[in-house]
């Protein structure tokens, strides 16, 4: 008999609490949620609901308070903040709307960050892999460019560059297209259909349920819980 194949991501009980003088907030309360390798999930949900922040303590942006999350076997939750950050190098690509490009840097420079952060690369070696991801996104023209020289879209490009570059096991899109017109906002889609195709692991928080139908799988968040968890109908 086949032993069940582990999840990538397994979340149990999971929270997250924000504790000021005046108020308690539970931006997740109680989270189960499975996702396996090579899924491709879009999370929705209206303002507030915790969309977004499941996305960050999914991409160890954010810390959560309580249950457990385990990350391709790795129970992230009882490791400590260092060891969380060779993981988040390792296997996690995050895509932000704002783009979160340094300004100072060429779109090389900022593509070849996380591998520099990685460490154990030749500089030949982190040279090829930037080459390879911008090829990827159709930017490699634009390499010695500065972000203030490109488009929205461009911008976007280059930042998808930057989460494919470490050849990470799971994605993370927060609003991939939220600051995007409708045309550039389509090209950035059909990339991250084409990353899925090609056996990316996504999860992708957005508003539009366009966007959400092209995914494999719908989570509706509301008040901090999962509402509905479905796959899309062909």
């Amino acid at each position: 008999m086949n032993e069940p194949t582990r999840p990538l991501i397994r979340l149990r009980d999971l929270k997250r609490i924000y504790t000021t003088e005046q108020l308690e907030t539970h931006a997740l309360d109680g989270i189960d949620l499975d996702i396996d390798d090579g899924e491709y999930v879009a999370v929705e949900g209206p303002s507030g609901c915790g969309k977004s922040t499941l996305l960050s303590v999914l991409g160890l942006l954010d810390e959560a308070s309580g249950g457990e999350y385990r990350l391709a076997g790795v129970p992230v939750t009882d490791i400590d903040a260092e060891e969380q950050a060779r993981l988040r190098n390792r296997e996690i690509g995050f895509i932000f709307q704002s783009f979160n490009l340094i300004p100072e840097m060429t779109v090389r420079e900022n593509v070849e960050l996380p591998l520099i952060y990685r460490g154990g690369l030749t500089t030949t070696a982190r040279r090829q892999a930037v080459d390879e991801a911008l090829a990827r996104v159709d930017m490699s023209a634009r390499a010695e460019h500065r972000p203030a020289q490109l488009s929205g879209g461009q911008q976007q490009r280059a930042a998808i560059a930057r989460a494919l570059v470490g050849k990470p096991s799971l994605l993370l899109a927060d609003e991939p297209t939220g600051n995007l017109d409708s045309a550039s906002g389509e090209r950035i889609m059909q990339l991250l259909d084409e990353l899925h195709a090609d056996g990316s692991t996504l999860v992708m928080v957005t508003h539009d349920p366009d966007y959400a139908a092209r995914a494999g799988r719908r989570v509706r968040m509301k008040d901090g819980r999962i509402d509905t968890d479905g796959s899309v109908a062909a």
